[in-house]
């Protein structure tokens, strides 16, 4: 179950579902402890916010290339719902910054890698003046391939690597393993790469590790929540309301779930669950100024017993309990009507169905509070993936590595967008109706490596449906106006090693009490054991850190 989750930009379970290999495990999820601390010394654990982390990180300046059609608004992204005119792209790096040196670049990959040297790489590679050597690793695979590499003493040149794999020791070799980026980025400085310096002030932030500027974000929405789709065909055919509240959702799907016809009502809703019941993230001192913990909240047992009623009535389709195949099919055969995903998935699932079933309509329910009432939402990172440079790295193979960076962040509308979303022109994708459409050879080569290594702010845009981009963006800015930060928002928290795996077993445990497996008794008495076992003892520690560092919210 997640805690109010988001769906954190480009996480875990975005590019999985891009790929068709949805997996249970959802970046900005359950919080488990990502103990990521160093040595007890307290030399890398910690956190820096406030004015000391406006020292370390670049100075903010906007780009102009392209007024949004839907600015963004409570937190939510941008959303452009025109054509472009793909004559007369912007260009956003008006020269080479790269100088052609080799760079070597490790970054998690869903689904088939492409050839090296393909078309792709090279029109990247003669466009930013780079000669970059990837290194594509198993997504699914990516953290067991992480702790090797940092582990070791060789270390490519630049890596990405995503929160969720910040994990036992692996956010105690980031700090000593990746160079501090301040002498290169800080302040002014960041304006030699000018789509790095248009990267919002809060992505960055969440790069400051160990008290340096360390790694390059990917930025995230802060209204980047998980959505609750339906199927709003089947909804209309059958007269279905949309529910407003957790007993009516229950009621209905009651009366939409026929196991006889094969149609339940929803797969697994304890992605949401957190959302409804207004359970927080993480840490986050409450209006009776105790900090706690995600498990401890009252709420975040009320969406585990809300989602345990739905298998319990047998509304869940019996994969989704059995945890096997994909929800994201079972949603667009028609075999559940209800289905947790990210925003990604409302352009996906419109676009793959758009010919093999015309009648294919999806839509994302409005969150609603358990009773019925607005929902309490609580804000995503700013960031939770970054690219990182290996300390000792020379000076030209940090400017590369900057120039690739900066060329991956080119804004919505630039030439520079065009090439790392679409390839080449004639190669890679045809203009049909003004709109590029990737062919065979897009699809394989065209796949995220270069989007890993930055991103620019937010937005939504899909030329060939472009009232998608409308409803992702106005469904962000309906949610985000429910919208609170954590005590600990923008802030990237390195714990301290003896806290490794504390919660470990709670995500596990979730899972099987939900499906009937376990007993309300048993959660309570795993949430004991977390306190005794170091939980009030790390409570403490964060208490120190918010008074030194001051709320996120």
């Amino acid at each position: 179950m997640t805690l109010n989750a988001a769906s954190s930009g480009p996480s875990r379970r975005s590019f999985l579902a891009s790929t068709a290999v949805a997996t249970a495990a959802v970046a900005g999820g359950m919080p488990l402890l990502t103990a990521c601390g160093g040595s007890d010394s307290g030399k890398r654990e910690g956190a820096t916010s406030g004015k000391a982390a406006d020292k370390l990180i670049p100075t903010y300046v906007p780009s102009t290339v392209a007024k949004p059609d839907i600015p963004s608004k409570n937190g939510s992204s941008a959303g452009y719902t025109g054509k472009v005119d793909l004559a007369a792209l912007a260009t956003s790096v008006p020269k080479k910054l790269g100088t052609g040196a080799p760079l070597e670049i490790m970054s998690p990959l869903w689904g088939t890698p492409p050839k090296p040297g393909c078309a792709y790489y090279k029109a990247l590679d003669a466009a930013a003046g780079t000669k970059v050597t990837w290194q594509n690793q198993d997504g699914n695979t990516y953290g067991q391939k992480l702790g090797a590499i940092l582990a070791s003493s060789s270390i490519p040149d630049m890596v990405v690597v995503p929160d969720w794999e910040l994990v036992g020791k692996i956010g105690n070799a980031v700090t000593a393993k990746f160079m501090d980026l301040g002498p290169y980025l800080q302040g002014d400085k960041v304006k030699k790469y000018p789509n790095l310096a248009a990267i919002p002030s809060d992505s960055w932030r969440m790069g400051i590790f160990g008290g340096s500027l360390r790694g390059i974000p990917m930025p995230t929405a802060p209204a980047s929540f998980v959505m609750p789709y339906y199927r709003k065909d089947i909804f209309d055919k059958k007269g279905y309301s949309v529910p407003k509240s957790a007993d009516e959702f229950l009621s209905w799907a009651k009366d939409a779930t026929s196991a006889k016809a094969k149609v339940w009502a929803c797969g697994d809703m304890s992605w949401v669950a957190g959302s409804i019941f207004g359970a927080f993230p993480g840490w986050n001192i409450g209006d009776d100024g105790k900090l706690r913990y995600g498990i401890e909240q009252p709420e975040y047992l009320e969406g585990l017993e809300w989602s345990r009623k739905l298998f319990d009535a047998g509304v869940v389709h019996p994969d989704d309990k059995a945890r096997s195949g994909d929800a994201g099919q079972r949603f667009t055969a028609g075999q559940i009507l209800v289905y947790v995903s990210d925003a990604s998935a409302w352009y996906m699932k419109t676009a793959e169905q758009a010919k093999a079933n015309p009648d294919f309509q999806i839509e994302a329910m409005d969150i609603f509070g358990a009773d019925g009432g607005n929902p309490t939402l609580y804000a995503s990172s700013p960031a939770n993936i970054w690219s990182m440079i290996r300390e000792g790295a020379s000076k030209e193979t940090v400017e590369n590595a900057l120039a690739a960076a900066d060329f991956a962040a080119a804004p919505y509308g630039t030439k520079e967008r065009m090439l790392v979303d679409y390839g080449v022109e004639g190669t890679h994708y045809t203009v049909k109706g003004g709109v590029p459409v990737k062919n065979d050879q897009g699809n394989s080569e065209v796949i995220n490596a270069w989007t890993m290594l930055a991103a620019p702010a937010p937005y939504f845009a899909h030329p060939d449906f472009p009232d998608v981009a409308r409803k992702q963006a106005e469904w962000q800015q309906r949610m985000g106006a429910f919208m609170k930060k954590t005590s600990t928002y923008g802030m990237k928290v390195i714990e301290p090693a003896r806290y490794a795996n504390l919660a470990s077993q709670h995500e596990q445990l979730q899972i099987d009490y939900v499906r009937g497996n376990k007993k309300l008794s048993d959660v309570q008495a795993a949430i004991s054991t977390w306190k005794s076992s170091g939980g009030d003892k790390l409570r403490d520690w964060y208490k120190e850190l918010l008074d030194k560092n001051g709320s996120g919210n």
